[in-house]
Order: structure tokens, then sequence, then C-alpha cells
């Protein structure tokens, strides 16, 4: 739990949720702007896809990088090497976290 809570709050900018104040729960609520997910200990569960809307998908990309998002791991994605148009109409870029979730942040069009 705790290498997922600093990657996602020191590098994708979710916040722990106000009322969730122990840190060694089993299951924390994460806040981002409108958006809202939860990580989970012990459902042996692993490689959920999630995705989540945002306004400026490049921005958020490059942001991202300079806080440490590391993209060597991944180098034959494309989509998780930067923001690229996808065919369905949305820019998209995939990060992957350290326990294998991946996280689709996509822009739909204007």
């Amino acid at each position: 739990m705790d290498r997922s809570l600093r990657f996602y709050t020191q590098i994708l900018d979710f916040k722990i949720a106000p009322y969730d104040e122990d840190v060694d729960s089993s299951v924390i609520d994460l806040l981002r702007e409108d958006a809202k997910m939860q990580l989970s200990i012990g459902d042996d569960v692993s490689g959920v896809a999630v995705n989540v809307e945002v306004e400026e998908v490049d921005d958020l990309f490059r942001l991202y990088l300079e806080r440490g998002l590391d993209i060597s791991a991944k180098p034959n994605s494309p989509v998780h090497q930067g923001p690229i148009d996808q065919t369905w109409g949305t820019r998209e870029f995939y990060v992957t976290d350290p326990d294998g979730n991946t996280l689709r942040f996509r822009q739909f069009p204007a």
C-alpha cells in the first residue's frame, strides 16, 4: 500500500480522502478533482484498467514526467510513451502503476 500511495499521490496528483486518516488501512480512497478511486489490499486481483477523463491530456503527461513518471518499462507501447490520438476519437496516454494496474488518461474532443 505504501508504494501505491506514494505513486498515486506524489506522481499522479491524487490526494488521500480526508475521511481516510488511517494510511495503514487495507482500503484507502483517493481523490483527484472530480475523480475518486479506491486502493485495496488482499483481493488477489491485479492488472485492472481504469479510465480517468481529463481536460488537458498533454499538459498532464508533461507534469507526470516532471514528477518522475518512468516510461521506460513499456518501450514498445506508444500509448505509454505519450499522448496519442486514438481511432475512437479520444487522445490518451497510459500509466501502469507499481502493482500492474493501468490507468488510461483520456481527453475527449472539444
